[in-house]
């Protein structure tokens, strides 16, 4: 009889135990930031797999623009922006100043930003048989007699600006500074429905040989596949990159765009409550050429994001494994 009862209530506590394991609800998933660019596109899915993989948590990813998405970060609406130009937004240096976010690591050393040109289109290129079409263009004040150079097919005697996607914080910038460099009134001002968008005409005016001038930045496949030169601008200045970034300030003033610093911006309720996540985030270290080459890849493959991520593990486990304790690396080394 004894043992009968032990036994009955030995089942008793295992269908207890089962009971509240089934009732127990699942972890909720860390909230990444969907960047639609695709170096934040690779990051985003790099981390998500060695969170995922490495440290068992579940994650998944909300869309928005730029500044909507920093804006959620500030709420804890998401945990982490997988590439954050910190300091770029008015949204982000509120929250920042407000201790809600914050900007984990140094993950791409050298990135940049600004306005480009096709080399060819100042020095030529014999072997497509191109002539250099603007020799002396050197600075973005020099864009202003050059403006038939890059004319717009919609308004022909005016040229064209391919500024960023609306949503961006460069879009703000871009915009302010065809006012601060007295060419708002010579260039079209066009915005790109999306990264895509913006990489596709950029993509098929080289391709045709022709003149084209455009916002752009690193680490990008652009800058792993071709030549471009980056346009002169005043020295950054503090001041003048404040009515930059300001959409409403009628007098913005020129200057070379903030530094680039590109980090993982995190919640402060993330930050508190994953320790060893944010240790990870710290050392993420991305090599600025190993990353355009795989971008270039990525594009050219038309791989998506996270099958790119998976390639990038593959390919340099010297690089992420230096992020991670061996015992996470070697989780993550097992799913791949």
């Amino acid at each position: 009889m004894k043992r009968l009862t032990q036994l009955i209530g030995g089942a008793l506590l295992a269908l207890g135990a089962a009971s509240q394991s089934l009732a127990a609800p699942a972890a909720a998933p860390i909230h990444f930031g969907d960047i639609t660019w695709e170096s934040g596109s690779l990051t985003t899915q790099l981390l998500r797999f060695i969170v995922e993989k490495g440290y068992g948590y579940p994650t998944d990813t909300l869309p928005g623009s730029t500044v909507s998405m920093e804006v959620a970060l500030a709420r804890n609406d998401i945990q982490v922006i997988a590439e954050e130009w910190a300091g770029r937004s008015p949204a982000w240096t509120r929250a920042e100043q407000a201790g809600q976010v914050f900007s984990i690591g140094d993950t791409v050393k050298g990135a940049d930003e600004g306005w480009y040109v096709p080399a060819y289109v100042i020095k030529g290129d014999e072997q497509r048989g191109l002539k250099a079409l603007a020799p002396d263009l050197r600075s973005v004040q020099d864009l202003k007699r050059h403006a038939p150079l890059f004319k717009d097919p919609e308004s022909p005697d005016k040229g064209r600006f391919l500024n960023s996607p609306s949503g961006w914080t460069s879009e703000t910038v871009n915009s302010q500074k065809l006012k601060a460099y007295g060419l708002d009134g010579q260039y079209v001002n066009f915005r790109s429905g999306s990264g895509a968008a913006l990489d596709a005409e950029i993509t098929s005016a080289i391709r045709r040989g022709k003149p084209v001038l455009f916002y752009y930045w690193s680490p990008t496949p652009l800058m792993g596949r071709y030549e471009l030169v980056r346009l002169e601008e005043p020295p950054f200045d503090a001041q003048a990159w404040a009515t930059l970034t300001d959409p409403s300030n009628p007098e913005p003033k020129g200057t070379r765009s903030l530094p680039a610093r590109l980090s993982i911006g995190v919640s402060a309720p993330f930050r508190q409550q994953y320790p060893e996540l944010v240790a990870f985030f710290a050392k993420v270290d991305l090599p600025i050429a190993t990353l355009n080459s795989a971008l270039a890849t990525m594009s050219e493959q038309r791989q998506a994001p996270d099958a790119a991520a998976q390639a990038f593990l593959k390919a340099n486990p010297s690089i992420w494994k230096a992020w991670l304790p061996a015992e996470v690396a070697t989780r993550v080394e097992s799913a791949l």
